[in-house]
């Protein structure tokens, strides 16, 4: 347990805004969200969740960034008791902000921190170069040596340490690591124990006087009355120079749990780079050795294609693989969006991740998890991304989703995602489409995907070789002959609706002794080129009248001359 004993659990999560929230921060921040929503209900005590943004990588870090990872948190059903908001004041009832690093870092509150270690024996300024520090790490390394910086800024008496850095002089302030092990425990791992020799005078303060992570996370969490870090695994070697830093400022140590990592199915780590790996192949495999798209400059494709740990920018990757007509893996919260999987869908899958409920209970809300999360029931054991799992969560709650509600929300993604379906299209038809996609529709996009033929111009429509063989020509034209025969029964149908469409295709295959497949097939050629669309009448509906008769004429000129 922590060395401090508190009713109210407070939780924090810490994005840098260099780029998008990853699934597995998301999953940090729905376990942070939910145990402190399972406190604040509790009659114990209470609960706050924070946001807090750590900016202090000032190269890489922006607004746009900060901003997608807040709304992808807000579109996660993720809300928080204090932090940013869109607005102009922060939320902060406790009066525990600003909930930036860089606010925290122009009031002084990092160097109020560094002055106390270094006043207290227990941090120094060094001047090393970086050139002096590489060749240190090129010496360990000839040595078969973990580098350790040898604390030779303590062989300067601290007078001159001072002077020299109040001068002006180019230096870093380092923390002096105690000489015996660190010791804590871990609400996932259990009792940990890293050796002295292990760790190094880890750097406090950068050349640039801007604090580094260890130091600003440690004095942030103590302002901000952090009781409970929970954060991923990786992090678990942050924790032991933490622990150290927490107890030489005299701040609490909170009870600590790192999740488990995320793997892919193949035993890989689920990283931001699957992307790029997944496009570059595709790349390799395709023979493309010259940019396909015209966002990336000349000669950044080629590095990157040559050059495994290069990284493209997510809108480049998207070009590619519209390009190529591929698909990119989702790893990114903003990706799964895109991609058109549900928010709630997405949380419950993601609690999965090195939790359970029990009792083999897997469908669940957010709700669910705030009730009945416990860090004693996380696992150590690497969690498996299964992306099939994943989409038949999303099927499932789709295909149970009342028909109102799967049109409100398609719309919604259709405004950010694909425009064209609600600015060609009559409303009337758009729900029409909904209606008929939504019980063999995955995701959104898989319904949009699905919902483009009636998109397409008459004289734009691709006819597939191999369904017009098969379903038009085959058996002397069988098809085609459908298409001529009810092609006028069509034109006098009044009214034009799904019932009446239904019950004409339904009576041409009975009169004519054969299957509604026959009837089918070849309309779904003429009006989409391919076999595959919504159901038959749904089809015909949605294109009106004319515009099937349009399609109909075009298919049975075009396709009879290949007879």
């Amino acid at each position: 347990m922590s060395e401090h004993a508190a009713t109210t659990i407070v939780t924090r999560f810490a994005p840098s805004p260099t780029g998008r929230l990853h699934v597995g921060g998301a999953r940090t921040a729905l376990f942070c969200w939910a145990l402190a929503r399972q406190a604040k209900k509790s009659a114990q005590g209470d609960g706050a969740f924070i946001i807090r943004i750590e900016d202090t990588d000032r190269a890489r870090s922006s607004h746009a960034s900060e901003k997608r990872i807040l709304q992808d948190l807000q579109w996660l059903g993720i809300d928080w008791d204090e932090g940013p908001t869109a607005g102009a004041d922060d939320l902060d009832p406790r009066g525990v902000g600003p909930f930036r690093q860089s606010a925290r870092f122009e009031r002084g509150d990092y160097d109020g921190a560094i002055n106390k270690l270094l006043d207290d024996g227990l941090a120094y300024h060094a001047f090393e170069t970086p050139e002096e520090l590489n060749a240190m790490r090129q010496e360990a390394l000839k040595a078969k040596k973990q580098f350790r910086y040898n604390r030779a800024a303590l062989d300067i008496p601290e007078a001159e340490r001072r002077r020299r850095a109040e001068s002006g002089e180019p230096h870093v302030v380092r923390f002096k690591m105690p000489e015996t092990a660190i010791e804590f425990d871990d609400e996932i791992r259990g009792h940990v124990t890293i050796q002295a020799t292990e760790l190094d005078d880890l750097i406090i303060r950068k050349a640039d006087g801007w604090p580094t992570y260890h130091l600003a996370v440690v004095v942030d969490d103590e302002a901000m009355g952090v009781t409970h870090v929970i954060r991923g695994e990786e992090h678990l070697a942050n924790t032991p120079r933490h622990v150290a830093l927490q107890r030489a400022l005299g701040s609490r140590v909170p009870t600590f749990a790192h999740l488990s990592l995320i793997f892919n199915l193949d035993g890989s780590k689920m990283s931001k780079r699957d992307r790029d790996k997944a496009a570059r192949r595709a790349c390799v495999d395709g023979g493309i050795k010259t940019s396909p798209v015209e966002i990336i400059p000349e000669g950044e494709f080629e590095h990157w294609l040559k050059d495994k740990r290069r990284a493209l920018a997510p809108d480049q990757l998207a070009a590619i693989a519209d390009k190529l007509d591929i698909e990119l893996p989702e790893i990114d919260v903003c990706d799964f969006e895109a991609a058109g999987f549900l928010p709630e869908t997405l949380c419950n899958f993601l609690s999965l991740l090195g939790w359970s409920p029990g009792d083999d209970i897997e469908k669940f809300d957010n709700g669910f998890l705030a009730e009945k999360i416990s860090l004693k029931r996380m696992v150590k054991t690497p969690a498996k991304f299964d992306r099939k799992k994943l989409l038949a969560f999303n099927t499932d709650a789709l295909t149970a989703m009342p028909d109102p509600e799967f049109l409100r929300r398609w719309r919604a993604w259709c405004e950010v995602h694909d425009l064209a379906i609600l600015e060609q299209l009559e409303d009337a038809q758009v729900e029409l489409l909904a209606s008929a996609l939504r019980p063999r529709s995955k995701t959104f996009r898989e319904a949009a995907v699905s919902a483009r033929f009636a998109l397409l111009r008459v004289e734009a429509i691709h006819f597939d070789e191999k369904a017009v063989q098969k379903t038009l020509l085959k058996n002397d034209g069988e098809g085609l002959g459908a298409l001529r025969s009810i092609r006028p029964m069509i034109e006098t149908l009044e009214p034009f609706g799904g019932d009446s469409i239904n019950a004409l295709v339904k009576r041409f295959a009975e009169s004519n002794g054969i299957g509604m497949g026959k009837v089918a097939q070849p309309l779904r050629v003429a009006l989409t080129g391919s076999t595959v669309s919504p159901p038959i009448d749904a089809t015909l509906a949605v294109l009106g009248k004319a515009e099937v008769l349009a399609r109909i004429d075009r298919c049975l000129s075009e396709c009879a001359v290949k007879a």
